[in-house]
Parts: C-alpha cells; structure tokens; sequence
C-alpha cells in the first residue's frame, strides 16, 4: 500500500488545476502543466487539495498511485517556487560564462565545450558556480547531470564539475619510498 498516494497534494495560490479526461492540468499564468495518468489513478478535485486514488488492488496500481501523486507535487512545487541545482567548476583554468541560450564551458580539453540551454531553463554563472534554474525537477536534474558529465571530478585533486553538496572522498597519491 502506498503512503506517498495517500497524502493530498495541496494547490498553492494562484494555480489553477482541472481535470481532462485522463490527464490533470495545472495552470498559473500562460505556464501549463499537464500530467498524463492514461486512466491509472483515480484523480479528485477538493476546493484546494487533489487526492489520488487506486483503480485495481493490485501491486502495479499501488506504484502508480504513489508515483503519479509524487509527479503532481513535483509539478505544484514547480509552478509554484521553481527547482535550482547548483555546480561547482574546480580547476586552474576552468571557467564558464553563459552567451545568449549557450553555455561555454572550458575545462581543460584543447576546445571550449558549447552547452544550448534547453527552454524552460535559465542558467546563470557567478565565478565558478553554475546555477540551474526553472520549473520542470526532471529537465533540471538531467541538464545538471549532463554539465557535469563533462568533466566529472577526479578522486585525487578533486578538479571538475561537481554539485555544491557534492563530496569528492580523494584517494593518496604515490608515495616515496
């Protein structure tokens, strides 16, 4: 049984939500949000709260319950505060700057690597920090992931692109003997 599926997802001000068919849709200004749920989750509406419900008693139905709820407060949180994720870039040389909907990253390979700003995410660069920032948890956390995999850091200096709550554990380098 699924705990997450049985919390009602609370609707903050100024987002407006409804139900189309089998999908639930959540406005805020001209920002829309839509959630397919292909007809697994029971979906109602009460005046400032949305509670999913089961359709089988099966184990899948008790996975999609817990799973569509947790995408809905995803998309609530996001419309709502927005999502953030920071990087950190370490190294001598390493730098980053961002030019119109590119992000120029040089990390030490003989040619700058040209990052296109996917849309709905802003990206702003402050010294060798790299904020992430927009609406959508999953496009977020998947351009972060990719910055970072182009210079993932290394266990001995600690040089690379990491996440600020990131931490590197370093290895000992040779010895003398």
């Amino acid at each position: 049984m699924s705990r997450i599926g049985k919390q009602p997802v609370t609707i903050a001000k100024g987002i407006d939500v409804s139900v189309d068919g089998t999908a639930i849709v959540a406005k805020k200004g001209n920002l829309e949000k839509r959630l397919e749920t292909y007809g697994r989750v029971g979906i109602s509406i009460d005046e400032d709260k949305v509670i999913f419900s089961r359709v089988g008693e099966d184990k899948e139905s008790s996975a999609f319950w817990g799973t569509y709820r947790a995408l809905f407060a995803n998309i609530i949180e996001g419309l709502d505060k927005g999502f953030q994720k920071s990087l950190e870039i370490n190294g001598v040389g390493y730098r980053a700057a961002v030019q119109g909907k590119t992000l120029n990253l040089q990390l030490g390979f003989s040619h700058p690597i040209n990052f296109d700003i996917p849309d709905g995410v802003e990206i702003t660069v402050e010294k060798n920090l790299i904020h992430i920032k927009g609406t959508d948890k999953q496009t977020i956390g998947q351009v972060a992931a990719k910055i970072r995999s182009f210079r993932p850091p290394e266990p001995y200096k600690g040089k690379g692109v990491k996440y600020t709550d990131e931490v590197i554990i370093r290895k000992a380098g040779k010895s003398a003997k």
